[in-house]
């Protein structure tokens, strides 16, 4: 599973790069995702999930985690990366 993929469908602790931000440039969600670090070939992992898949989920980019909501993490598309151990 290597395609693009949502980073709201991201299984914990795999890690991933951000393909893309969906959203137009007057997109305030989209605008301010990009602003936090969501660009494009940042790496990113899903490190918690709420439980039964309710909102948030607990994503990093770099050292910083965010707290993100489902649809908000649905317009972020990312690609599966070679784990590196």
């Amino acid at each position: 599973m290597r395609w693009p993929v949502l980073l709201s469908e991201l299984p914990r602790d795999v890690v991933a790069t951000i393909v893309s931000v969906d959203g137009l440039a007057a997109d305030p969600i989209a605008q301010r995702l990009r602003e936090l670090g969501f660009v494009v070939g940042e790496q990113v992992r899903c490190t918690a999930v709420a439980p039964f898949g309710a909102d948030p989920m607990l994503v990093q980019v770099g050292y910083t985690r965010f707290a993100l909501r489902r649809t908000e993490a649905q317009r972020v598309h990312v690609q599966l990366t070679e784990s590196r151990q």
